[in-house]
This record gives C-alpha cells, structure tokens and sequence, in this order.
C-alpha cells in the first residue's frame, strides 16, 4: 500500500496504527492485525472471495495453460496452469482515493 509521498504501509504501521487507536496492548494489536491477515489469506487459499464493505473484495482466479514468450530470445515457453488473486476495489473507495465524497447511491453497486 503506498500514498502520494510514495511511503509503504507496513504490517508494523498496521499493528501500531491498531494500538494508538483502538486502545489494545502492542502485543495485542500484533495479534489482531495478524490474526485478521490469517483470515484473509485462509479463505483465499480455499478459494473463496473476501468481500470487505467499503472497500472492495478479494478474490483467486484460475488460470489456464498459455504460451509466453522470453521478450529478450523470442523463444516461446509455456506457461503452467496457476490461481491469481485479484483485488477489486469497491466504488466507496475508488471514490476516496479520488478525494471524492462516497455518494450512497454507488455504495452497492461495485462494493
């Protein structure tokens, strides 16, 4: 995650991010941000879509055997089949990237 100066958020950010403003030890905002992480990247590896509201939704595509090609020989090599996640963000947040003001209207229409 990066913002306009170009800083990336840490899970070290996250977990202190938890303990100023929630209230919970160091410890136990460690532990919260690393048991939600769990959580997502469980129900991603099963194969599921994580759909936070306001946000946008996590989700692992198939895809398929494929043909690519070294760009520095030409030489063609086939790709394996693989899952990809994707990360699909909601229209709410598509919105405040934009520093626009989320409208109520699209909050369900690409949530």
């Amino acid at each position: 995650m990066t913002n306009g100066t170009g800083k990336t958020v840490t899970r070290v950010d996250l977990c202190e991010a938890v303990y100023q403003k929630v209230g919970l030890s160091r410890t136990e905002s460690s532990a919260f941000v690393e048991l939600v992480l769990k959580e997502i990247t469980d129900c991603l590896e099963k194969g599921e879509t994580v759909k936070l509201s306001s946000f946008g939704s996590f989700m692992v595509r198939k895809k398929g055997q494929r043909i690519g090609r070294n760009p520095k020989t030409g030489t063609e090599v086939p790709i394996s089949p693989r899952r990809v996640m994707v990360f699909k963000p909601s229209a709410i947040l598509k919105q405040r990237i934009n520093g626009q003001t989320p409208t109520n209207g699209d909050a369900s229409k690409d949530d």
